[in-house]
């Protein structure tokens, strides 16, 4: 008799209810093998635009949305890895990373790794102006950890995710992708939130760049890390 391999257990983080799809269907396509489920709470991304910028009480719910996900156990045992998919919130995601013994991710470190493999000029693209300057920042740090020259743009799809909030998804890909359409010379564009994936086909038919998802990106990194340490 065969016994099925025990799926690995992954918690996903989320500060807006459009990021949940975007993510299963990474999932679905790169890691079907693994058990994923959703912590949701979208008063975080509300609260940070209200508040202008990151505050220790933000930084703690973090902390205790992180602690709640990595103590839930399944089938297989707690989760093995944390994928947060909410962009605007680095610091308080590294604060989680420094707080828990299993491999958590922020929703962009391995899309920036990706497109800094690809060439000196990167865009970012997001739909919610708030995460631009956190995502910047980030981008340019890791750049500069690695050594890269880079230039870096950035632009927001200004009505996009109003228009996915409103169910016009057609609005919001038509949106995304003259913003893209605007960016020039880009070795790479970034498009900085996992709500904007759907819009990946749209943005690849207005642009010559490389376009790269951080859904895609991420659970490629997440299955990596998660066989890695198995194997170790």
């Amino acid at each position: 008799m065969t016994i099925a391999p025990i799926a690995p257990r992954i918690a996903l983080v989320h500060a807006l209810e459009e990021s949940v799809l975007p993510a299963r269907a990474a999932f679905r396509e790169l890691w079907p093998e693994a058990a994923c489920f959703d912590l949701l709470d979208t008063a975080l991304a509300v609260d940070l635009a209200a508040r202008g910028s990151l505050d220790q009480p933000m930084v703690d719910r973090f902390l205790t949305l992180g602690r709640y996900a990595a103590a839930t156990e399944g089938l297989g045992g707690p989760a093995r890895a944390m994928l947060f998919t909410c962009s605007a919130f680095g610091p308080a995601i590294d604060a989680v990373k420094q707080a828990l013994p299993i491999p958590v991710f922020r929703p962009n470190e391995a899309a920036f790794g990706e497109a800094l493999g690809l060439g000196g000029s990167i865009a970012i693209l997001v739909s919610f102006p708030p995460s631009l300057p956190s995502l910047t920042r980030e981008l340019q740090d890791e750049a500069d950890a690695r050594g890269i020259p880079v230039t870096i743009e950035g632009i927001v799809a200004e009505g996009a995710l109003a228009a996915l909030k409103a169910g016009d998804g057609a609005t919001h890909d038509r949106l995304v992708a003259e913003a893209a359409a605007r960016l020039s010379g880009a070795d790479a564009i970034i498009l900085g939130q996992f709500s904007l994936a759907r819009a990946r086909g749209a943005v690849e038919a207005a642009t010559k760049a490389r376009v790269i998802t951080t859904p895609d990106a991420a659970v490629r990194a997440l299955r990596h890390a998660v066989e890695a340490a198995k194997r170790a």
